[in-house]
């Protein structure tokens, strides 16, 4: 499984429901990466997709709490387990997860790859990513040469878990 977020030097990842920086550069990858996959966010990561409806040419899945919630042609569920029973269903490598905050948290310990964009800057942020850099569990394996974006300076990397699922060597 596979995650994807774009992250401040502080891996701040929004603030009020918003992502924090809109690159195009960062847009482009993601839909690179994500089409004709399975993606996998919480409601209000979902609701704030441009358009305000499943992105087009993947398989939408979201995780609600709302037991009567619709989301276009998505596929909803109501709980991780669901959630991960569901994902069985798909090949590992096609499944990215797309946020927010946590539903990050909950799946990072399933994924085994991160494309994370770091912008440079600071920002005033109220949601955040673990910061991988500082985990044990994860060594950056790619990382761009330097992108701007007017005055912005960002990178994409990508992690990978350095140790199996569950902690197990």
């Amino acid at each position: 499984m596979n995650l994807i977020v774009c992250v401040d030097s502080h891996w701040g990842i929004g603030k009020n429901n918003e992502l924090l920086v809109n690159i195009p550069a960062d847009k482009r990858l993601f839909r690179e990466l994500t089409t004709g996959k399975v993606v996998l966010g919480g409601r209000k990561t979902m609701e704030g997709l441009p358009g305000g409806t499943e992105l087009k040419g993947r398989t939408n899945i979201v995780l609600t709490k709302k037991k009567d919630y619709t989301f276009g042609n998505a596929r909803i569920v109501h709980s991780i387990p669901e959630a991960l029973e569901v994902l069985k269903e798909y090949a590992s490598e096609d499944v990215f997860i797309i946020g927010g905050e946590q539903v990050y948290r909950a799946f990072l310990p399933y994924c085994e790859r991160a494309y994370v964009t770091k912008v440079n800057y600071l920002y005033d942020a109220d949601t955040f990513f673990e910061n991988l850099d500082a985990s044990g569990d994860w060594v950056m394996t790619h990382d761009s040469e330097e992108q701007t974006y007017y005055d912005l300076e960002y990178f994409f990397t990508i992690y990978k878990r350095s140790r199996n699922i569950g902690g197990m060597e």
